[in-house]
Parts: structure tokens; sequence; C-alpha cells
């Protein structure tokens, strides 16, 4: 709470590394959907390891968690170590946002963010918070939900579209490093 509650003031008071034209508001709408956006493929990897292991007839009966494994298992299984290095490439990428928006930067001359001593401010400034915040909430807690919960996660059709997006990365050659 204490690491959000540091964030989100830095960030209404212009004391992070976002753009300057970027409104706060806007800011804190972009956090939490990019949070929410790797929540959702941490969460997918843990689903998707958790259904490889049951048998075709144990993998749901809704229309995407068939089109979800059909996808992800079909021809000569190539598409979850495919979707993995899409995923990853993903992940970095929303990262990057997301530590220009949490990590905090007080102007020269700034007061620091609840009025606590310089030295607590460098700690602030260091990005650590943002990496807690990242850490717990983008990730452990999504990984922890699709561990108990992986039919739930096959449901979900945005599990689909995020299995294309991941596929489409990967198959654009720009990670086929990743293969050596």
């Amino acid at each position: 709470v204490f690491c959000f509650a540091v964030t989100l003031v830095a960030l209404f008071d212009g004391k992070t590394t976002m753009w300057k034209g970027v409104p706060s508001w806007l800011a804190m709408i972009i956090f939490f959907i990019l949070m929410s956006v790797v929540g959702m493929l941490e969460a997918m990897q843990i689903a998707f390891f958790a259904v490889a292991k049951f048998t075709p007839e144990e993998r749901g009966d809704s229309k995407f968690q068939k089109m979800t494994c059909q996808l992800l298992f079909k021809g000569d299984g190539k598409n979850l170590p495919g979707f993995m290095i899409g995923r990853q490439l993903m992940v970095v990428s929303c990262m990057f946002f997301i530590a220009r928006v949490t990590s905090v930067s007080i102007p020269e001359g700034g007061s620091n963010i609840f009025d606590v001593p310089d030295s607590v401010q460098e700690f602030f400034n260091t990005g650590l918070l943002g990496a807690l915040i990242t850490t717990i909430v983008a990730s452990i807690t999504w990984q922890l939900v699709a561990s108990a919960f992986p039919l739930a996660f096959l449901a979900n059709p945005i599990t689909y579209i995020f299995l294309r997006i991941c596929l489409m990365f990967e198959a654009s050659g720009i990670c086929h490093g990743a293969w050596v």
C-alpha cells in the first residue's frame, strides 16, 4: 500500500519520469492497463503449463477454452514455446513503460514526497517501489490465481487474443535467436 501511495502521489504531483505532455490521470490509466496486461501474460504462462498436463477432455468445454487449447497445442508443439518468446517480448515492452510511469524524479529544488528526509527520498528515487508494485501486483498475484484456476483463464477471450498477439510477435522473427 505504501508503494502505491508514494507512486500515485508522485504521479499526480508530476514527480515521475513520465513524459511532460501526458496528463497525470492518463498516466494512471496507462499504468493500471499495463499492469493488467503484464498480469494477464504472467497468468497465461502458468495456466498454459498447468493445462499442458491435462488430457484434451479435461481442458474445458467453453468456446475460448477449446480455441485457446487448439491453437496452443496444435501441430508440432512449437506454439507453447513460441508463446513464451512472444510473451517475454510483450512483458519487457510493458515493463519499460511501467518504469517510466512509476520512477520517481524530484525536480531540482522540489519538495520531497510526504516531506520525507532527503535520504528517504533518494531511496524512493531508485525505482524500487515501482518494481515492488509490479512484482507483487502485476506478476505474483496473477500467477497464484492462475495456478488455482487455470481453466478460468482459458475461458477468457482476452487470453485467446493475447495468445495470438504473442505468437504474432514470435512469428515476426524479431526473437528468432531465442530458438538457438
